[in-house]
């Protein structure tokens, strides 16, 4: 698991790393490793981690479709 400091606004590149990684290791699509990180990263709560970083994994995301 990768750490997070939760000072911080996360970036795209964090969350393509992170996406990249869940990939990987779960053998799974884009979208699965999304909902992954919905669930589980954000707790379900997409502002968890506030709104920067929840926008830095949607512009992530989008880049990835």
């Amino acid at each position: 698991m990768m750490v997070v400091n939760n000072g911080g606004n996360l970036s795209q590149e964090y969350f393509r790393a992170y996406l990249n990684l869940i990939i990987t290791a779960k053998a799974c699509s884009a979208l699965c490793a999304q909902q992954y990180m919905l669930e589980h990263f954000f707790k379900g709560n997409p502002n968890h981690f506030g709104p920067i970083s929840y926008e830095s994994f949607v512009q992530a995301t989008t880049e990835r479709e």
